[in-house]
């Protein structure tokens, strides 16, 4: 992989129903972000007085990699930037799988039926702790998030497909572009 592709989540300080709703995610502002360089084999970690330096290496990148990338994790980074993120060559897998199954399933799911594992927590988790101080606590999700996503999308590279645990509680396959 010669490309400069980064893998990348972020956790928020604040729940939706905080700040008003799903419409104002921007003011749930960053707690932490972590990359994953696949080229490097390298995380990096970003709190929110790094966030000038987390929109520079994603706007560096060839592609950015993430799941729910577009509404959500760009969202929360417009609170800091003027710059228009969903311009950045992004492969948000979440967008891929609404397109072919017409509702939105949890990265976790995807990650059950296609690697045989889970994520660690939720993002309520994530939030709870950056409130308690346990910012190592936060960091350590993000980057299993960050890890997983990397291993679905990688997956879906080089199969063609990933496996989505279904409504009906089996496994059906998916075809991705990635």
């Amino acid at each position: 992989m010669s490309e400069r592709l980064l893998v990348f989540d972020l956790e928020t300080q604040y729940l939706a129903d905080e700040v008003g709703g799903w419409n104002h995610i921007r003011d749930m502002r960053l707690s932490v972000g972590v990359t994953y360089s696949p080229l490097e084999d390298l995380y990096r970690v970003y709190t929110e007085r790094d966030v000038e330096r987390l929109i520079s290496d994603l706007s560096a990148a060839n592609w950015v990699v993430g799941y729910n990338l577009l509404r959500f994790d760009y969202e929360v980074l417009h609170a800091y930037t003027d710059r228009r993120l969903s311009d950045l060559p992004t492969v948000d897998m979440l967008v891929d799988l609404h397109q072919a199954l017409g509702w939105r399933p949890k990265l976790d799911d995807v990650a059950a039926a296609t690697l045989g594992e889970r994520k660690s927590g939720d993002g309520l988790d994530a939030v709870r702790w950056f409130r308690e101080g346990k910012i190592d606590e936060v960091i350590a999700y993000c980057k299993r998030d960050v890890q997983v996503t990397w291993r679905v999308y990688d997956f879906g590279r080089q199969n063609g497909y990933v496996q989505i645990m279904g409504r009906s509680w089996r496994p059906r396959m998916v075809t991705v572009p990635w």
